[in-house]
């Protein structure tokens, strides 16, 4: 019986040692071998099969750039075109510009008169000043005047003065010919203008806004 047991353990401790052993070998077989291709999941050989090589097929490479380029220029041709077009629908239009200026003939003005026009929707006033009028204005003092401005500075030439027909106080349009200084009054609230457009008594802060203009002839001018 003694040695019956003492057989068995000497078996167990031998089949130990060869179980570990061969595990053993096992692992180290897995560390040294190097996996195949197939055995990372590569089954249909795909990525050796399609990839270009650079160096026996440079024309397939030559044909990927230039199909990539393309698809970028087109792209930028098409961006380049919304942003014209985008650009484009912000201009004024042609009937539009027509009314941005308006010609206006001074001929048939008499001295000492005021005509009233509409440019873009607004009262203009035009007055052919007399002489005793413009020297008048010119000997205005600067102290005396609320919003300074020397009458030279308000015209192109002396005996015609061009005037935005809207008080500077709440945007009334004065009355011509009229006022404690015989330019421009304004019921409203009482602002009175001189022959110059300036504001000389009453609550307007500033003088008549004077538009932009030139004179295209003797007598023919252009607003806007």
């Amino acid at each position: 019986a003694l040695q019956f047991k003492m057989f068995r353990n000497i078996s167990r401790i031998a089949s130990t040692r060869t179980i570990t052993q061969l595990q053993s070998g096992s692992i180290l077989r897995n560390f040294a071998s190097t996996p195949e291709l197939h055995e990372l999941g590569s089954v249909d050989h795909g990525f050796t099969n399609d990839r270009i090589d650079k160096v026996a097929e440079p024309e397939r490479r030559a044909f990927t750039y230039l199909l990539l380029s393309g698809v970028r220029f087109a792209y930028a041709s098409t961006a380049r075109i919304a942003v014209v077009k985008f650009v484009s629908s912000m201009s004024a239009s042609a009937d539009v510009l027509a009314l941005a200026s308006a010609e206006f003939d001074l001929g048939e003005i008499p001295v000492g008169n005021t005509i009233t026009v509409k440019w873009r929707g607004k009262p203009i006033f035009v007055r052919h000043r007399t002489a005793s009028e413009i020297s008048t204005e010119e000997a205005v003092p600067m102290g005396h005047l609320r919003d300074q401005e020397a009458d030279d500075e308000r015209y192109h030439k002396p005996e015609w003065l061009v005037v935005l027909g809207i008080c500077t106080h709440l945007g009334c349009v004065p009355l011509g010919n009229a006022g404690d200084f015989n330019g421009w009054f304004c019921p409203c609230h009482g602002s009175h203008y001189d022959t110059s457009g300036r504001i000389r008594k009453g609550p307007a802060p500033l003088n008549l806004e004077i538009p932009p203009y030139k004179f295209i002839e003797d007598k023919k001018i252009l607003i806007g």
